[in-house]
């Protein structure tokens, strides 16, 4: 998912991994097993009629193949895989399978169908709920194994397993090809829940959002019959199964089946040069920091002066294409406790004038009165660097990995009585030390895409909001989940506690997924869930959950509905 980066909600490093060329597609990363870089090698040399190397080499140990693994209670290593990045949520399933190809996936959903037990696949494990920590799943497909990342010449695609990480795409992209994508900006994510939730990041105001680039998928399917296949979906006006890459672009993961391999090219790319059909690399980027003490200096007036202008500017500059797209901004605010009110920005260091639009947007973020920021300092960094920053935790460090988040989508600058009431909580010395808040900007080429081409329906947003709380001991989780329950509602309470699409708000994200949503002690608005996280989208989405997963055997506690 993109977890999202602030005090308490950090980043972990992730290193990218060499791996082997093949024939008919290049990888990069993700492969790091012997027999797969010995079948590489062998078909390598079989392509060209080359006999194998024959030169003496120093003998060596043989490194054993990973997996298929079948992991149960009683195994040393069984305790270590239960959860995710959330520790709030620990499962209990009858076993771990741990996949490093489709083949083992159909396996694995072949033995869960015959034995009528509850799956779930799991890729990076960054989920904010249960989906995949819950006790009701018996079978828990760790895909992390599956990491693969090259380019497809078949498909003229580029192909990513849906273990692989993002720091790991990232350096794959990036030493092989020059390209990326505009993806989250947290390395340790993984590719298969991002992806399918509809992935955002530092260059989607500037490029879309990623499943605007996803060309294709391939899934694991099961009948009704439960005959289990593998399809491969693609954008193509004329495939028979687009509507599933539809589902898959923005649909939520968890939903229809399991995906084991995403295909990305950029719209209207041609030609056979893998250099040109996704975005390219910045060289550098320009990383912008300013800051505010949050003391007895930061008034209401104050607080909500700068939010409310660091939303008018978004809402100046996030149509495609306008003057300041490429700046990627977030306002990370915590409370008085801890005394957090960071501007950052994010930026390619190449575009025009960078420092001078960076210095625009902090002037417009402290017009009319607002105060100039304590501290600020600027400049380039290499792009790698920045996309694989090693961090301490992606939910919080070693300690604190025990977290609620509550998310919403913003059409425009929050109202005047949201603003007090944001105010209001990070202001109480009651609130909790690690409560905080992102403001985080969006729109910009995410707006060229229609409502209805992906699963992405909110395309005419300018910023995503992010209600954060993060704690250590499991005797605090209720008190701890409360208080951002009660905050979140107290932002909303116009509209029954939930983010009612309006003039200001559209909804939700579903790759910031919230039970609370469903919750009727919670969403008193009368809008559904479904509603707030899919809106004109979900009638189609449950129709292709009728035609792919029509048992519904892929399910979660925000999962995709069958009609009727």
């Amino acid at each position: 998912m993109d977890a999202p980066s602030t005090r308490g909600i950090t980043r972990r490093g992730l290193l990218g991994r060499a791996g082997t060329v093949a024939a008919g597609s290049v990888t990069l990363a993700g492969v790091g097993m012997a027999g797969q870089a010995n079948a590489a090698t062998n078909q390598a040399n079989a392509a060209t009629n080359q006999a194998p190397e024959t030169a003496a080499v120093p003998e060596v140990a043989t490194v054993p193949e990973l997996g298929p693994l079948r992991i149960t209670p009683g195994d040393i290593r069984y305790d270590s895989l239960l959860r995710g990045d959330n520790f709030r949520f620990v499962g209990q399933p009858d076993e771990v399978r741990v996949v490093t190809s489709t083949e083992d996936v159909v396996h694995a959903v072949t033995d869960a169908v015959r034995a009528g037990k509850r799956i779930a696949p799991r890729s990076g494990g960054h989920c904010f709920e249960n989906f995949t920590a819950d006790p009701a799943v018996q079978v828990l497909l760790d895909m992390s194994p599956m990491n693969a990342v090259g380019y497809d010449r078949a498909m003229r695609a580029f192909s990513i397993q849906p273990g692989a990480r993002l720091g790991e795409v990232y350096t794959a992209l990036f030493k092989g090809w020059a390209v990326t994508l505009p993806a989250g900006g947290c390395p340790d994510v993984g590719a298969g829940g991002h992806f399918t939730g509809g992935g955002y990041g530092p260059l989607s105001r500037r490029y879309g959002s990623v499943v605007d680039h996803l060309y294709a998928v391939e899934v694991v399917v099961v009948d009704k019959d439960g005959r289990v296949r593998v399809v491969t979906a693609t954008r193509e006006p004329d495939d028979p199964h687009r509507d599933l890459w539809w589902a898959h672009a923005g649909g939520g993961g968890g939903n229809f089946g399991v995906v084991t391999r995403f295909w990305f090219r950029s719209p209207g790319a041609t030609g056979d040069d893998p250099a040109k059909l996704l975005p390219p690399v910045p060289g550098q980027m320009y990383f912008f920091l300013a800051g505010w003490s949050f003391d007895a200096s930061m008034t209401k007036d104050v607080f909500t002066k700068l939010l409310h202008n660091f939303g008018v500017w978004h809402e100046q500059h996030s149509a495609p294409g306008a003057p300041g797209t490429g700046l990627y901004a977030i306002l990370e605010i915590g409370n008085v406790n801890n005394g957090t009110f960071n501007l950052v920005v994010q930026a390619d260091f190449a575009l025009p004038d960078i420092k001078g639009q960076v210095d625009d947007l902090l002037a417009a973020v402290t017009a009319d009165g607002a105060p100039q920021p304590a501290f600020q300092q600027g400049g380039p960094m290499p792009w790698l660097h920045m996309t694989t920053w090693p961090g301490d935790g992606e939910g919080g460090d070693k300690l604190f990995r025990r977290y609620k988040l509550k998310a919403a989508y913003l059409k425009k600058s929050y109202a005047d009585d949201q603003l007090a009431a944001i105010y209001a909580g990070l202001a109480d010395k009651g609130a909790p030390s690690q409560s905080a808040m992102l403001l985080i900007g969006y729109g910009g080429q995410v707006q060229a895409v229609a409502p209805d081409a992906t699963a992405v329906a909110q395309r005419d947003v300018v910023m995503k909001a992010v209600f954060s709380n993060t704690w250590l001991a499991d005797a605090d989780d209720a008190a701890n989940v409360k208080w951002v329950q009660e905050y979140y509602r107290s932002i909303y309470a116009a509209t029954g506690g939930v983010p009612v699409p309006n003039d200001v708000s559209d909804g939700s994200y579903i790759n910031y997924p919230d039970v609370d949503l469903a919750d009727p002690a919670w969403n008193t608005s009368g809008v559904p869930w479904s509603e707030l996280y899919y809106k004109e989208n979900y009638p189609k989405l449950q129709q292709i959950k009728a035609a792919w997963d029509p048992q519904n055997l892929f399910r979660h506690a925000l999962s995709i509905e069958l009609p009727g």
